[in-house]
Parts: structure tokens; C-alpha cells; sequence
């Protein structure tokens, strides 16, 4: 019988909890990035270019920028790099996110 790596070590998780993008909830389990928390929902895109272009995670580790989201208000945050806290606020990222600074 095939067991879990958490079942195999012994672990008990903390139990899963909620966050949104853009407004819909979505649900994050402790340890998970934005990123990962997102893709597991289905959520495949959380940013636009400035053609408006979709784009998510791509290098997964922190380098491309691609993953860039608004979190709780703040713009590029790249969500590969960001753990899932309980009541976060991720919402499309729209080009750089410096539209109202006129960059």
C-alpha cells in the first residue's frame, strides 16, 4: 500500500485555509507559495503585460519575474517566493504595476 511522504515521516500539517484572487477564495495549504497555492485552484495567470499578454510562474524560483501579483495592495511581489498566509489578497497584476506612478 503506497503511503504519502507526510504519512511516511510522520508529519501532521496544519490544516488548509483560505486566501482570494480576485475576489473568489481559493484555498492554500501551510508551507505553499502563492504561486503554487494559485496553480492548485487552476488559476494559470495572475498577470498581464503591458499588451496584455497572461503570465504566471515560469523559472518557479524567483528569477524571471514573470509571477509578479498585487498582494494585499502591495504590486510585484513575486508570488513563487511569497508563502500563502491565511486571509491574503492576491489580485491581477496589470503590466508593471507602476500604472498610476506613469513609469
Amino acid at each position: 500500500m503506497a503511503r504519502t511522504p507526510a504519512e511516511l515521516a510522520g508529519a501532521e500539517p496544519d490544516p488548509p485555509f483560505e486566501i482570494t484572487f480576485d475576489g473568489r477564495t481559493v484555498t492554500a495549504l501551510p508551507g505553499q507559495s502563492l504561486a503554487a497555492a494559485l496553480w492548485g485552484a487552476g488559476i494559470l495567470a495572475w498577470r498581464t503585460t503591458r499588451a496584455g499578454g497572461p503570465r504566471a510562474a515560469f523559472c518557479g524560483i524567483g528569477q524571471c519575474f514573470d509571477c509578479l501579483a498585487t498582494v494585499n495592495g502591495t504590486p510585484n511581489r513575486r508570488a513563487c517566493l511569497v508563502p500563502a498566509r491565511p486571509g491574503d489578497a492576491v489580485t491581477t497584476q496589470e503590466g508593471h504595476g507602476h500604472g498610476p506612478l506613469g513609469v
